[in-house]
């Protein structure tokens, strides 16, 4: 039995899902006033929103369950993994398990688990800080539940 739901990665999609949601938060944060505003925003027809506005959502929005795993590849030096526990804690994400393989030239395997639901800050925005912190080779995002 298949998914109903795929995971797919932005950059591989044309650009008028990224500017329905960018459109769909101008009208929910209050920067557009109505499809109008916010469809002419962002440079896309009333009817594309309309074609795409129930189908396409953020891994946030969208999100049916409230944990997921992530896996890192981490540079094996002092404080890294203690820095990605700080930025979760901040953005109120609660850690439920961490998984470290021992070191090896350099680099470690990490896998963590925690839960979203009380998080004050989108996932994909907390992951793409993440990826941006010293240290952090890859990061990739292995289930959701």
């Amino acid at each position: 039995m298949s998914s109903k739901y795929l995971l797919i990665d932005k950059e591989i999609l044309p650009d008028i899902f990224e500017k329905v949601i960018t459109a769909k938060r101008l009208i929910q944060t209050g920067q557009a006033k109505g499809i109008t505003g916010a469809v002419k925003a962002v440079d896309i027809s009333r009817s594309s929103f309309y074609k795409y506005k129930d189908y396409v959502f953020t891994f946030s929005e969208r999100a049916d369950g409230k944990k997921v795993t992530i896996a890192l590849l981490l540079s094996h030096e002092s404080g890294i993994l203690s820095s990605i526990l700080n930025k979760i804690a901040e953005s109120k994400g609660n850690i439920l398990t961490i998984n470290q393989n021992i070191p090896m030239n350099q680099v470690a395997n990490v896998t963590l688990t925690f839960d979203i639901s009380q998080m004050d800050m989108e996932f994909d925005e907390l992951t793409e800080e993440i990826r941006s912190m010293d240290g952090v080779i890859k990061l990739n995002l292995l289930a959701m539940e």
